[in-house]
């Protein structure tokens, strides 16, 4: 479907289930705070002149580029000379001064938006500004009979937090720098303004450093990003008014560093071996320890700018130094009571050893389980109370709870976690934003950006947005919409999936595509769990991600727009029962092909019940569509109960990491539009 249909059917088929987001139109994401339609669109000819009442600078004459390019790829209009003069879009950007707060948390990112028969005003108070007011300008084009317009709108805009961040994990799958950088062009879209980079782990350290060469040699497994790379991407993102901030993990998840240097470990090197690539940790009572970390960490600020410093400070297993003779005795002489005591001297040295660099030190929650230095920002992920204990002690607060992409979970379970829910107003104030975060222990390059998007941009409309907008039945129309302007201006996530689903069915891709297109992957790392059992036969970087689990996407669309018909069909809108008959038999008869696949490539094998599942729900929503005919409620019900026993499966982290898995790693997706069909009890 062409992008500008899209825009309209979904948001269409949106108002059908939620009069309330009737005035949404176009799809915006995120939602402005403020948003008031105009009259009568602007026709896009491809031509666009700007004129600056305000301040220009060639920060934003190359921002002003980008959106010109953007503008082309989005109308399909390109402004030819030899075709004669057009009419141009007459584009005003006042943007009233310099922001001495540009790239940091009190980046000024307000704008004023207006469209109408005059043309464009956006005023805004700083580039950053001027940039976000772009980004949604471009979410104004649409497609009429007669061309592509530029809707008319009032719009008035300013986000909600101050740090609305992506953690991107490339220490477990590497990520080349071209591919981060599309990664923030769709964020700049999103309005999100913080590139978290996850660059240390126990698997691999991806930065080269020229103090200590065994690092890019040893900890980085042959892939590295040079000191020129990383200032390159840094200045790519601060193009787009978007923070770099880096993380190196220290004293656990440090399983790279400690086997390159290997003198500052914790335990023996003999005891460190590649099933310890969680836990092992740095030794936090040797004095050279600090020595190395202090020139590791000077050498890595240098080449980030930004004001903070992520340091880690999660997950370090206690044994790791109470197993250790030495280090037990060292904590009994000096006083401290348990290994969070000790490590929360560590935590007050590394912040000092930052703040003598200009940094502040960030780290996850478990640095504040003891006292810490005050202005140590605390990343709370393990949960709300996390985040209120943190603040209740004085530390700004980024949370990332409820936003873990790598759970698998549809944009709708993210959409409905809120950063400040069960928080006091004074512990509310400490919060300065928050992150979503993709770990990539299951995620090669290859599938970065369908894991990320567009699920990534709902949750930046839950920290841009007022609070109050918040409507899942709106999510699911605009959403998809967001994944099309993404793919047009050049994200890779379904041309990626349609590559890997021809690489397992060269002849024919399309009867897996059309499985995959209602099927979802296990939840709640569900798929994980086996990648660590594989990890005690090879390195995690060794192993393949390239079956349909790996291909399908977390949000299905297509299912999610046939559950949606189904309740606005049993409302009352009768005219959709043919096309749900139609995608109903579509689904059935899908199964046939599959078999037919599978035959000619047998790798596809575990994909035959996942099909034959769906085939089986496809004919209980056409005899519940229908009227049935003799027996066919107690197939029915047998395929839906098996349809829920899959997904339970991976309901929550107990359960995908206890219970049997389904086939293929797969669940069902168009289960609740089978069920309400069946409780209808009448032809509809």
């Amino acid at each position: 479907m062409a992008f500008s249909h899209m825009r309209h059917a979904l948001v269409a088929a949106a108002i059908l289930v939620t009069p309330c987001i009737a005035m949404a139109a176009p799809a915006l994401m995120p939602m402005p705070a403020s948003y008031v339609p105009g009259a009568r669109p602007i026709t896009l000819t491809g031509r666009v002149e700007v004129t600056w009442p305000g301040m220009r600078s060639p920060l934003l004459d190359r921002v002003v580029g980008r959106f010109e390019r953007r503008l082309e790829l989005l109308s399909g209009r390109r402004y030819a000379p030899e075709y004669g003069p057009v009419a141009p879009l007459r584009l005003q950007i006042d943007c009233t001064a310099k922001d001495p707060h540009m790239l940091s948390v009190e980046m000024r990112e307000h704008y004023h938006l207006q469209v109408d028969d005059h043309g464009v005003l956006l005023t805004a108070d700083g580039p950053a500004g001027v940039i976000r007011g772009l980004a949604t300008l471009l979410q104004l084009v649409d497609h009429t009979a007669d061309g592509p317009v530029l809707d008319a709108a009032v719009i008035d805009d300013r986000p909600r937090f101050a740090w609305r961040g992506l953690l991107i994990d490339v220490s477990r799958h590497f990520m080349t720098a071209a591919t981060l950088e599309r990664q923030i062009d769709a964020m700049e879209l999103a309005k999100l303004n913080v590139l978290h980079l996850h660059l240390s782990d126990g698997q691999s350290f991806r930065v080269e450093s020229h103090r200590y060469p065994r690092i890019q040699k040893i900890a980085a497994r042959g892939e590295y990003y040079t000191q020129g790379q990383i200032r390159a991407l840094v200045a790519y993102a601060a193009e787009r008014a978007i923070r770099v901030v880096p993380e190196f993990d220290t004293p656990g998840h440090s399983f790279a560093l400690l086997t390159a240097y290997p003198q500052y470990a914790a335990q023996t090197p003999d005891a460190m071996d590649q099933r310890q690539v969680y836990v092992d940790a740095f030794d936090p009572t040797r004095p050279e320890t600090y020595v190395f970390l202090r020139h590791l960490y000077h050498e890595m600020a240098r080449l980030f700018p930004d004001t903070y410093f992520h340091a880690g400070g999660d997950e370090v297993r206690g044994w790791q130094w109470t197993q250790n003779p030495r280090i037990a005795a060292y904590m009994k002489a000096h006083g401290y009571a348990d290994p969070k005591a000790l490590q929360a001297a560590f935590t007050a040295r590394i912040a000092r050893m930052l703040e003598h660099d200009g940094k502040v030190m960030m780290g996850w929650d478990e640095v504040s389980e003891a006292p810490v230095p005050q202005g140590v920002m605390v990343e709370a992920w393990r949960g709300q109370k996390y985040a209120a204990s943190a603040a209740s002690a004085g530390h700004p607060v980024v949370v990332s709870a409820g936003y873990y992409l790598d759970l698998l979970q549809p944009a709708a379970e993210h959409y409905r976690v809120d950063p400040t829910d069960t928080l006091s107003d004074g512990q509310k104030k400490q919060v300065i934003g928050a992150e979503a975060a993709l770990w990539t222990e299951t995620v090669t390059e290859e599938m970065l950006d369908a894991r990320l998007w567009p699920r990534t941009a709902a949750i930046a409309e839950r920290f841009w947005s007022p609070q109050d907008v918040r409507d899942p039945d709106s999510l699911s129309a605009r959403l998809p919409v967001m994944q099309d302007e993404l793919q047009v201006l050049g994200n890779r996530a379904q041309a990626n999936t349609y590559r890997m689903a021809a690489r397992l069915a060269p002849a024919d891709p399309q009867p897996l595509l059309t499985l995959l297109s209602v099927t979802g992957p296990v939840r709640n790392y569900a798929r994980n769990h086996q990648a660590w059992q594989y990890l005690h036969k090879v390195p995690i970087t060794q192993q393949q991600f390239d079956t349909p689990a790996d291909i399908a996407a977390p949000d299905s669309f297509a299912a999610q727009a046939f559950n949606r018909d189904v309740r606005a069909c049993l409302a009352g809108q009768h005219a959709l029962k043919a096309d749900l008959r139609a995608r109903l038999v579509a689904w059935r008869d899908n199964d046939a092909a599959m078999v037919r696949l599978v035959a000619q490539y047998p790798v596809l094998q575990p994909l035959l019940p996942v099909s034959a599942e769906l085939a089986a729900l496809a004919r209980a929503g056409l005899a519940a569509l229908d009227g049935g005919g003799h027996g066919w409620r107690d197939s029915a019900r047998h395929a839906i109960t098996l349809a829920h026993q899959q997904i339970d499966a991976s309901a929550t982290t107990k359960a995908a990491h206890t219970m049997a898995q389904p086939p293929a790693d797969l669940v069902q997706e168009i289960v609740p539009g089978i069920e309400a069909l069946m409780a209808s009890g009448r032809k509809t």
